[in-house]
């Protein structure tokens, strides 16, 4: 019989767990006071974690200097809809992945993995004419596509692993009970799914919300840039950073993170439990 943990044991967890959670949250807070802190005590010898005479006049010059709305509705869209993409074609094919083994199946998991160690280099400048052939070059719906496919690999290998872990013999009792493959998707694999969907929606999301290099050489209309890419403009020629503006910008570019992760992790908590009660 495993006896329960002493008090020194839960202690020096709960002192470890404190400790990781302070190295997690330290960048954010820093964040949050280098925003709110005037030129001056920015380029103090002697930093404060605390602004001494906290301002909001970084905000207004982000905001001012920078179309920061507008690139934070860019990203939005795109973002939104490099999710949804990615679940609907990552839904069925992790299905067929996982229900119907087959070594073509295998081989081609495995290149779908194996096509993430591709450098961003080597691939950009294919992509590029591609894209300016087909008329998707400078546009959002383009820049979607390659997140989607982007997203692709890891979605699948992340799904089947979901559906792999559901019993054939609930769908096999379906089955029985004279339900069709399409009831037996709607009624009983999807309801079992939603922490797997939800999770993949929320990788899509956050991997097209923060990301950066196709944004920068595929959209060259300033209208149409998302947020990293408008970030970066606070960033001089030679490398001389903005940091007032850029922190502030920085910091309201990760609220619609959180905010998505906080709202997305109810539905898989609500999912998982969904699931638990329909198993």
């Amino acid at each position: 019989m495993i006896g329960r943990p002493s008090r020194t044991g839960q202690a020096l967890r709960y002192a470890a767990l404190a400790a990781y959670v302070i190295f997690l949250g330290f960048p954010l807070v820093w964040l949050l006071s280098t925003a709110f802190k005037p030129p001056r005590e920015l380029v103090a010898l002697h930093p404060t974690l605390v602004p001494v005479n906290p301002t909001v006049q970084n905000f207004v010059q982000a905001f001012t200097e920078q179309d920061l709305g507008r690139a934070a509705l860019n990203s939005l869209q795109v973002s939104l809809a490099s999710a949804v993409l990615t679940v609907l074609v990552a839904l069925p094919a992790s299905y067929a992945l996982a229900r119907f083994r087959t070594r073509l199946g295998t081989v081609a998991l495995g290149w779908v993995l194996l096509s993430q160690l591709f450098p961003f280099v080597l691939l950009i400048i294919p992509i590029f004419l591609i894209l300016r052939e087909i008329g998707l070059a400078n546009t959002h719906a383009g820049l979607v596509l390659i997140y989607v496919v982007w997203a692709l690999p890891f979605a699948l290998w992340m799904l089947q692993g979901f559906v792999r872990n559901i019993p054939r013999e609930l769908e096999e009792a379906a089955s029985v009970d004279g339900a069709t493959r399409l009831q037996i998707l709607r009624r009983v694999v999807l309801p079992l799914l939603a922490p797997g969907v939800v999770a993949t929606a929320v990788f899509a999301f956050i991997s097209a919300w923060n990301e950066f290099f196709f944004a920068l050489v595929l959209i060259k209309t300033p209208d149409l840039a998302t947020l990293p890419v408008a970030l970066a403009r606070f960033v001089g020629i030679e490398g001389t950073a903005r940091l007032g503006p850029l922190a502030a910008g920085s910091l309201l570019a990760t609220l619609p993170s959180l905010i998505f992760f906080a709202v997305m992790q109810r539905r898989l908590s609500s999912g998982s439990l969904a699931g638990a009660v329909k198993g």
